[in-house]
């Protein structure tokens, strides 16, 4: 598979599950300080990539629960944000600016801080009050989110089967590289046909809509230079339609979860107005170890794997490296 080291993918995936008994630990504590509200606080991708579990803890817990862009709430604030609250973060660098003022911030609010990195010793992970450490540059952080969600509900008594689900996460690391596998001609595919398209249009829903966003705006945009356009699926008919024509890249992400039926009906569409649709399923790829029932909760982790193999082969026939830059930490801003 091109550029996938599998050994690398395998050490890191299979240290965010060895992850798990200090997140159940770290929940107990939550617990013990028995919470008001969760904020899961980010920058860019880390911002997109909490999106799917507050979907998941909104739809499923009283808890209060809100996913913020760190610089929007140090400016605006919220009135439940303090003592009570708890903040998550993420950094894969351990050195993001704004991830860290806003660590900043929340502990300045008095708000318990929980994060993940791939750096234990970065300024990200100093500056918390319990930093996770996985392998260096574990990306995504879905496995651990999903630890963590699903086990705070559990104590919560708002989630069965915690237990189940974290037994068969254990499956996951090869599961994951045959979907890599699996995907491979997709994505090759795709970006041969669309080698010299300069734009493409993203649609998500439920749980993908955190990685419509991340994808559109993370990778097509600051690490490929294209041009994107990314809308919720439930929005889609309320005026974006009008830009899809024959020819136009569409690239539907669709999940398990309860809001398929929203890209049910946006595929339906894309059946009779455009001949470049792209359709990226989740229920397309075996997870064999995984029960039915926990399948939705994985629908971000496949399909960040899936993408990764676009995004490798985009980067070949593009003759552009993923790793170019022109503005972002390479200029003052």
């Amino acid at each position: 598979m091109l550029g996938f080291k599998e050994e690398e993918f395998l050490t890191q995936t299979r240290s965010a599950l060895a992850l798990q008994g200090q997140i159940e630990s770290v929940v107990d504590s939550i617990q013990q300080r028995e919470p008001t509200n969760l904020f899961l606080i980010g920058a860019g991708g880390t911002y997109a990539a909490m999106l799917p579990y507050e979907h998941f803890i909104r739809s499923r817990s009283t808890l209060p629960v809100r996913a913020s862009i760190g610089k929007e709430l140090m400016l605006t604030g919220d009135p439940t944000f303090g003592p009570g609250s708890v903040a998550v973060f993420a950094s894969v660098s351990g050195t993001t600016e704004d991830v860290i003022e806003a660590i900043e911030f929340a502990k300045a609010k008095g708000a318990y801080t929980i994060g993940f990195t791939g750096f234990g010793d970065s300024p990200f992970a100093k500056a918390l009050d319990v930093a996770l450490v996985t392998e260096p540059k574990t990306w995504p952080f879905d496995i651990p989110m999903i630890l963590l969600s699903t086990r705070l509900l559990a104590a919560r008594g708002e989630f069965e089967g915690y237990e189940e689900l974290a037994a068969e996460l254990q499956t996951v690391p090869e599961s994951l590289v045959n979907v890599a596998r699996q995907a491979e001609s997709v994505a090759e595919a795709f970006a041969e046909k669309n080698k010299d398209a300069d734009y493409h249009f993203l649609v998500g829903t439920g749980n993908l809509w955190g990685l419509t966003y991340l994808y559109s705006m993370c990778i097509l945009e600051e690490m490929q230079w294209l041009r994107t356009t990314r809308v919720h699926g439930a929005e889609f008919f309320h005026g974006s339609l009008e830009l899809i024509e024959e020819d136009t890249s569409l690239m539907l992400l669709l999940g398990e979860d309860e809001t398929r039926p929203l890209m049910d009906r946006v595929a339906k569409f894309a059946e009779n107005y455009n001949k470049n649709t792209t359709l990226l399923d989740s229920k397309d790829y075996e997870l064999p170890g995984v029960s039915p029932r926990f399948r939705a909760l994985l629908s971000p982790l496949i399909l960040d794997t899936v993408l990764d193999r676009f995004s490798k082969h985009l980067e070949r026939v593009r003759n552009h490296s993923l790793d170019l830059r022109r503005y972002y930490r390479v200029v003052e801003y």
